[in-house]
């Protein structure tokens, strides 16, 4: 694959955008009334004069088959009906953020699932050519709560950091069980507040989002079939 590829990461507070693993690089305030037609419109202005072939979109909501299903918590209003896999005049696709972080960080054997620990809980399953995007914070969990109650930025305010820790092990624990998982990678900002990872656990990085932005435009052999199946 020879395509230039650009790199959206869409987030709660800032817009990242990326055509390179080490350079071109460049950002935008995003925020509760970030609405897409601004989106577009700062995109474009930030992506002047970079040459591209093709677009990647990680979106903070859930995705699938590249159509946005529902509101995101922490931006404005209008995405659910905004074709935004249409709007940027290159060929484009969208996925859930924390499934393209999930993308980038996968090593290439076995099963691994990705956990964002941040504002809420973003999840995705990676095996060998799929990629299946997961709501797992919308688990119903302890007391009437979900799991994003507990493992998101409201839960670590509420339990204090030393408790929030012990319940964020636990319940990482249990869901390697639950996904049969081999390994488990953790990304969100919060991740680096866990001081002891068991031997299946690894931290990733927030620039893993571009490796995953190129892997989604990947091929087979035959230059037509994608070699990832977004699930």
């Amino acid at each position: 694959m020879n395509k230039k590829i650009l790199v959206i990461d869409i987030g709660g507070s800032n817009v990242k955008l990326m055509i390179s693993a080490e350079e071109k690089r460049r950002k935008f305030p995003s925020g509760p009334t970030f609405a897409p037609d601004e989106a577009i419109a700062q995109i474009n202005e930030a992506t002047a004069g970079w040459e591209y072939d093709a677009v990647s979109i990680g979106f903070p909501s859930a995705v699938r088959d590249g159509r946005i299903l529902k509101e995101p918590k922490n931006l404005g209003k209008g995405w659910l009906a905004f074709k935004l896999a249409e709007s940027l005049g290159k060929p484009t696709k969208v996925i859930n953020d924390a499934a393209l972080q999930a993308l980038g960080s996968y090593g290439g054997s076995g099963r691994m699932l990705f956990l964002g620990l941040g504002t809420g809980l973003g999840s995705a399953l990676v095996w060998p050519g799929s990629v299946l995007s997961l709501e797992l914070g919308f688990l119903p969990y302890i007391d009437g709560g979900i799991l994003e109650d507990q493992l998101g930025d409201a839960g670590k305010d509420r339990l204090g950091k030393k408790a929030w820790r012990k319940e964020t092990a636990r319940a990482i624990a249990q869901l390697k069980i639950a996904f049969i998982a081999d390994h488990i990678v953790l990304g969100g900002g919060n991740s680096r507040l866990i001081e002891e990872l068991p031997d299946y656990v690894e931290l990733g990085h927030n620039r893993n989002v571009y490796p995953g932005g190129v892997r989604l435009w990947e091929t087979e052999r035959d230059g037509e079939t994608p070699k990832w199946r977004i699930l």
